[in-house]
């Protein structure tokens, strides 16, 4: 039991932080409606603990024996993420669009982006084997196993609970608002983006 919850408060400090999988599926919250919003949630959440599993395992080891695999995350993951940040600050929205008129939802432009953010960004791979292999040494056997389902839980629990509340606080929130929100979103994650392009850049310069 105290695994458990040692696993999932760690779950909740690693992912509380705001970070491209938070913006996604808050954006995607105040644009879609519930039940779709959701439908994203679940899709984030299993690319979540697809790679908190991975980085458990130690997937993190295979990018520093094979550095082109962490080059080629770089430029595809910095593109891709950059594109998303800036189609986010470009949706200007019209005149005439409402919140009960969301946009066109798309199953494969979800599980495309919630698996960009999740698994093409080398340094959250890296950083991840390197906090949860350490808690994978100290927790040998069921001990590690259990905290694991811990780290998994919290993922289920935290990005639930963002749809969830913004979901409930979308019917507030007017067009102005949410170009506001867009754009700021935007920003962060085409920084996100323009990171990861210069660290490709940096490792073809080294």
């Amino acid at each position: 039991m105290i695994n458990l919850i040692k696993g999932l408060l760690f779950g909740l400090a690693y992912v509380a932080p705001i970070g491209m999988q938070n913006l996604y599926v808050i954006n995607t919250a105040l644009k879609q409606p519930r039940h779709k919003a959701f439908i994203t949630t679940i899709i984030v959440i299993f690319f979540d603990i697809s790679l908190s599993l991975a980085c458990f395992l130690g997937v993190g080891q295979l990018l520093k024996a094979i550095p082109l695999i962490k080059q080629g995350l770089w430029l595809i993951g910095g593109g891709l993420v950059a594109y998303m940040g800036f189609s986010l600050l470009t949706d200007k929205g019209s005149d005439d669009q409402t919140m009960t008129e969301p946009e066109t939802f798309s199953y494969r432009k979800a599980v495309t982006a919630a698996f960009t953010i999740a698994w093409l960004n080398p340094q959250a791979i890296l950083d991840g084997t390197l906090l949860l292999g350490a808690f994978r040494a100290s927790l040998p056997g069921t001990a590690g196993d259990i905290f694991l389902v811990g780290v998994m839980a919290s993922s289920f629990i935290w990005f639930n609970s963002l749809t969830t509340i913004f979901s409930l606080l979308k019917a507030k929130i007017n067009l102005r608002i949410l170009v506001l929100i867009n754009r700021v979103c935007g920003v962060i994650m085409m920084g996100y983006g323009v990171r990861l392009l210069w660290a490709f850049v940096a490792s073809l310069l080294h």
